[in-house]
């Protein structure tokens, strides 16, 4: 319901940077504000076009289950919306896709909804319809320089800005809150740091991740039907191959590693890696099929995380979330949906009150945060490489988590249940259920059986 005014919280919110956290934050703001400005730095390019501030646009995106329910809560019929784009409609993750770690996992059968589409084609398709809203509005080409306050600098009053249709000069706008939506590259900390603020205490994982990626046709008859490949890296391999459909019929293909693993630039040693993969399942797609493009390189050195809900003071109608709180490592796929979670939790403050907002939120958002953060940062810390504080907890689950892929491989629950919290449909704990942890055994226990039993056969 957009908000008509009589019971609105303000009459003017901005939100900086019209990313998917951006639109979806002005989406939620929309129902509570009198008017939402969303300024962005970028021109928005054609619909399917990257943008220019998202340089991971252009690799592997997939919207996970719940971050699916949540958009789609937001605004209704965006999925049906999606698929009509073309988007690949994955309705049974554990069915329709193939997963290796030491082995094949098991295939189940699950509620594990997910949509392989590209970043710029969902971000065109959400933008489109968060902008339709009545009291939301854009300007483009418009890049935020600071902040605007009262004089004891206790509350935002709005933000300076420039904007490239005009002539350079800086211009102010006023509002009732302020949202840093503006990704990893957030200038918060320093704005804060010169109104007299202290700045956000930060945690890096350093993980020196490289990949490549290529674009090529999808065909009916590849990887014998199934919807998407993902070999995930284990402590003997740090390498990574992820083959998933997107937009107008494709497939996307990223190969990668840790560690300061340099990404093949070149198309040859593009196909050699995927030969070197322990199963030929995605060189055996791509091998014989035209790229439509040359190899695109990323490297993400760290992940980031800003602890802001450690802050006692700060300034009053002023919030950050997105990539601008966490920037998650990417191949874990956690960022955007982490970002719906967040906009859900502002319009769930929102409607409490306006009091007390940003202490109310960050502390919601470092809880949404917290379960990501830890599944993705403590299988980081397997590699003895990576710095990072490894408590008997992390070292306990990734031994437990390596035991439950062995047991995966034959048991379906048990790889449903691991594809469910990675999902984020299932809390981590759900692994740790008694029924799981009974599987996982026996599913070790008849490894080594059968392990033996070839061993006196030879």
């Amino acid at each position: 319901m957009i908000s008509n005014g009589k019971n609105s919280l303000g009459k003017n919110t901005i939100v900086i940077g019209a990313s998917i956290a951006g639109l979806l934050a002005a989406r939620v703001l929309s129902d509570h504000f009198e008017q939402v400005t969303l300024l962005e730095k970028d021109i928005f390019p054609p619909p399917g076009e990257n943008r220019k501030s998202v340089p991971q646009g252009k690799h592997v995106h997939v919207l996970l289950g719940y971050g699916r329910r949540i958009i789609e809560k937001l605004l209704p019929g965006i999925t049906d919306e999606l698929v009509n784009l073309d988007a690949c409609k994955i309705d049974d993750v554990s069915k329709e896709t193939l997963w290796y770690h030491t082995g094949f996992h098991k295939h189940g059968t699950s509620d594990n909804k997910v949509i392989g589409i590209s970043r710029p084609t969902l971000e065109a398709a959400v933008r489109a319809r968060v902008l339709a809203l009545p009291n939301v509005h854009v300007m483009e080409n418009c890049s935020v320089s600071g902040l605007t306050s009262k004089s004891d600098n206790n509350q935002i009053t709005g933000v300076k800005f420039v904007s490239g249709k005009a002539d350079n000069k800086e211009n102010e706008m006023k509002a009732d809150l302020v949202i840093d939506a503006c990704g990893r590259g957030s200038h918060s900390p320093a704005w804060l740091k010169t109104m007299g603020y202290e700045t956000p205490e930060e945690e890096q994982i350093k993980i020196g991740l490289g990949y490549s990626t290529c674009y090529y046709h999808r065909k009916p008859e590849h990887l014998s039907g199934y919807k998407g490949m993902l070999y995930l890296t284990t402590l003997e391999r740090k390498w990574l191959g992820v083959l998933v459909p997107q937009s107008n019929g494709r497939w996307v293909a990223t190969l990668g590693g840790f560690l300061g693993y340099d990404p093949p630039a070149d198309y040859k040693e593009y196909l050699k890696f995927a030969k070197s993969l322990p199963s030929p399942d995605i060189y055996n797609v791509i091998k014989n099929e035209e790229p439509l493009n040359k190899p695109i390189l990323y490297k993400f050195p760290a992940s980031l995380r800003r602890h802001y809900e450690k802050l006692t003071r700060f300034p009053e109608s002023y919030l950050v979330l997105g990539d601008a709180l966490c920037s998650f490592n990417p191949i874990y796929g956690q960022g955007m949906t982490v970002a719906a979670m967040e906009a859900e939790a502002l319009g769930e403050c929102l409607s409490e009150n306006n009091s007390n907002l940003a202490k109310r939120f960050f502390k919601i958002a470092a809880k949404l945060i917290d379960i990501p953060w830890n599944l993705s940062t403590s299988t980081d810390l397997m590699y003895p490489e990576v710095e990072g504080k490894r408590t008997p907890m992390i070292r306990f689950i990734n031994w437990y988590i390596n035991k439950l892929h062995i047991a995966a491989q034959n048991d379906a629950e048990v790889s449903v249940a691991f594809l469910n919290v990675t999902s984020m449909l299932a809390p981590p704990p759900s692994i740790l259920h008694p029924r799981i942890i009974w599987r996982v055994i026996k599913g070790n226990l008849f490894k080594y059986r059968y392990l033996d039993t070839q061993q006196n056969e030879n």
